[in-house]
């Protein structure tokens, strides 16, 4: 795979690579954990979680819109904060973040092929697929942006298609009844459950972000990034509605939280049987390997970028290339790692708070140190940032009660990524003025 191509993605290619990524994480491996939190609310859930994401898009598409770039995020702090800690650590952030969502799908791919053996999401082979998913996404990605670009609109086009069958012929069967989907009086779980069941519907959404990360690859990139933003937010905003008002419609909370890692599937077998499940399961086998593929292809810029720009240490390890070659190799070395050490509900929760800490720093970066220059509205971006804020306490309180061991790890992960950024500059900065000095 040789260095980006100016140009080389168009507007579709664009959007295509953003529903991809979206739509792979989203419908497949977080449903049922939202709705585990949210109950009968689920469905508003990722609407409510669109809507931030519609205010969080802003800050992106002023700093796209100002600064196209194949590194994106990493751009954007730099232009915002320079290149110190602060940037190459939240572009870190975001990297993990997008590194977990490629661990997350590929569990999920995982997931539903076991669905076609009758097997379960604790089955040995689930890990096992899930890492031979990453290793033919890495080939994928070596062959390149034209493959990369035609494989975006081709299966971006049948996943799509096929989630939007599933959903209108499982409303179909179920004549429309609103069911478990839309809430039929007052909530049963307590609101701080229904604010934290947010975090994971922004999650969702975050596929966006892939598409700032290949803005110096897309064609008239000052208008196309922000209206492939646009436009992938819709898209996908509609499949989540329609889809989770599909399995709401045939099956309880209850039935969607048991089968809460294969829930679509699950939500088939009633109405079409086996033919239902094979449909099914194939669309969501089509939507994760794209999901991976597209985010592999998004993160080795973004770390090939944060390399170039000496914010993050690099080692060739002997290995033969360029340096997104070698990225390549370490994101999918980190990602099999995480897919085989965590379960999907642990993998997501990390995503989540890595990726909304990195967005609430984009935002106050836009707010403080941009606004004049990218013509950013202040209260558009203050509002982003109060709701992120809000989401992340929530969901952060909740998993503290629920599951501890994630939070202990996400802040140790944190802490070394921060402090390790740290001295890790130190060192590069002291080196530099090492050699001018003995150039005096």
């Amino acid at each position: 795979m040789s260095d980006y191509k100016k140009g080389s993605l168009s507007l579709a290619n664009a959007v295509a690579m953003g529903t991809g990524v979206m739509i792979g994480a989203g419908i497949f491996a977080l449903l049922g954990q939202v709705a585990e939190l949210s109950g009968e609310y689920f469905a508003l859930s990722f609407i409510v979680g669109g809507i931030i994401s519609g205010f969080s898009a802003y800050s992106y598409i002023k700093m796209a819109d100002a600064y196209p770039s194949a590194g994106g995020i990493a751009m954007f702090l730099q232009k915002a904060y320079g290149k110190g800690t602060i940037t190459a650590f939240a572009a870190l952030l975001m990297a993990f973040s997008m590194i977990l969502n490629e661990s997350l799908v590929a569990r999920t791919f995982g997931t539903y092929t076991m669905q076609l053996f009758n097997g379960n999401e604790n089955s040995f082979w689930v890990p096992v697929l899930a890492v031979a998913l990453l290793v033919t996404a890495f080939v994928v990605n070596i062959l390149g942006n034209e493959v990369i670009g035609k494989t975006a609109m081709t299966t971006a086009a049948i996943k799509i298609g096929g989630i939007l069958i599933f959903a209108v012929g499982t409303l179909w069967a179920a004549e429309f009844s609103i069911g478990s989907a839309l809430p039929s009086g007052g909530p049963e779980n307590k609101v701080i459950d229904y604010i934290a069941s947010l975090a994971l519907t922004i999650l969702a959404y975050k596929g966006f972000t892939t598409i700032t990360n290949s803005g110096g690859e897309v064609k008239n990139p000052h208008k196309n990034v922000g209206r492939a933003i646009v436009l992938s937010l819709i898209i996908c905003a509609v499949v989540y509605f329609m889809t989770a008002w599909a399995v709401g419609a045939n099956l309880s909370i209850p039935e969607i939280v048991q089968a809460k890692d294969y829930a679509l599937a699950e939500a088939a077998r009633p109405l079409f049987g086996n033919y239902g499940l094979w449909f099914t399961v194939g669309i969501a086998i089509v939507a994760t390997i794209t999901g991976v593929i597209f985010s592999i292809f998004a993160v080795s810029r973004m770390t090939a970028m944060l390399t170039n720009m000496k914010l993050i240490p690099h080692s060739h390890l002997g290995m033969p290339g360029n340096i997104q070659q070698h990225m390549l190799v370490y994101i999918v070395v980190l990602s099999i790692a995480l897919t085989v050490l965590f379960d999907l509900s642990g993998i997501a929760a990390m995503g989540a708070i890595f990726y909304l800490i990195m967005d609430i720093i984009i935002h106050v970066g836009v707010l403080k140190h941009m606004k004049e220059k990218v013509k950013a509205n202040s209260a558009i971006v203050v509002t982003a940032i109060v709701m992120d804020v809000v989401v992340l306490a929530g969901f952060i309180w909740v998993k503290v009660q629920t599951n501890l061991t994630v939070i202990i790890v996400s802040t140790a992960l944190i802490a070394v990524t921060f402090f390790g950024e740290k001295i890790f500059l130190q060192k590069i900065k002291k080196e530099g003025d090492d050699e001018e000095n003995s150039l005096k």
